[in-house]
Parts: C-alpha cells; structure tokens; sequence
C-alpha cells in the first residue's frame, strides 16, 4: 500500500489485530465490475492471519469477490471528540487481503463457531445446532490478510 503521511501516529501490527479483535463491526471495501467502491459494515472475527465473516448467500459483496476478490477491511477503535482543538483523538486500523467464499463445510462450521464465540459468547452452547439447522442459508467469507496498518492519535495533555 502507500506510505503513511503521519508516521507519528503510526501504530504496528499487533496494535491493528488488537483492534480487529476488539472491535464490534468493520467495514469491508470491494469494487464491482465497473470499477466503482462499495463499502459495507460486517462482522468479522481475526483468527490468525485470516477474517471471517458471515452473509447471505446473495448479493452485491459477494459479487464483487467473486469479480475481484483484493479487499480491504476499516475499523476504528476508541474516539474522543476535542471540539476546543477542532481535532479528535481515535484508534483505527486497515487491513488489506484477499476474500473467498469458504466452500469447505469443516472450514465454514469451525468459522461459524469462532464468530458466534466473539459475537453470542453468552449463549455459545446452542451456537453448534443453529450452525447445523442455518448452514445451507448463509455463505462465510475467509480473508487472508496480506497487510495490516493502523494509526492513533492520544492526546498527552488535557483540554
């Protein structure tokens, strides 16, 4: 990717997987076939070098994979309006990669089972019979991460 501008606010690798970890949705960036972004906010959980993230088996995302599978995926982490600085401090991180529909029933169910741990860790015992009764109704996507980036900006002083 380019170079960061504000290498002050530079942050590495394990700070951008700790937001991704963290984080409760991200936006993930494609391109359709005419060349024109579409951005839309999933769920997606980091195991390793690689995203997953659930859909339906349908649809604007999952075509524009299929025609061009080079993504990138935004999340932001903590934010503190500075309205006396017109400025604001944040955490946000980008990750770059790869996306393709899991096509593996083993692979798509232990993804399942990673995103319901992060996103319904309260009621993960019944996490295995949805998986079972909702597998042919929903696709998984897998993104193998090629490049992470993040940045920060925290204020030292107090306005």
């Amino acid at each position: 990717m380019g170079v960061m501008r504000r290498t002050d606010r530079q942050q590495d690798e394990t700070f951008a997987r700790y937001l991704f970890t963290e984080c409760e949705y991200a936006l993930l960036c494609t391109v359709d076939p005419a060349g024109d972004p579409y951005c839309v906010p999933i769920s997606p959980v980091l195991a390793g070098d690689r995203f997953y993230f659930h859909s339906a088996t349908v649809g604007t995302k999952l075509d524009n994979i299929a025609n061009h599978p080079n993504v990138s995926l935004a999340c932001v982490g903590k934010t503190k309006l500075l309205p006396e600085r017109f400025s604001t401090d944040y955490e946000s991180a980008i990750a770059y990669g790869e996306a393709q529909l899991v096509e593996d029933p083993l692979e798509k169910r232990r993804a399942l089972m990673l995103i319901s741990d992060k996103y319904a860790a309260s009621n993960i015992a019944a996490a295995p019979a949805y998986i079972e009764a909702s597998l042919h109704e929903v696709a998984v996507v897998r993104i193998m991460v090629r490049e992470f980036t993040a940045k920060a900006r925290i204020s030292k002083e107090k306005v």
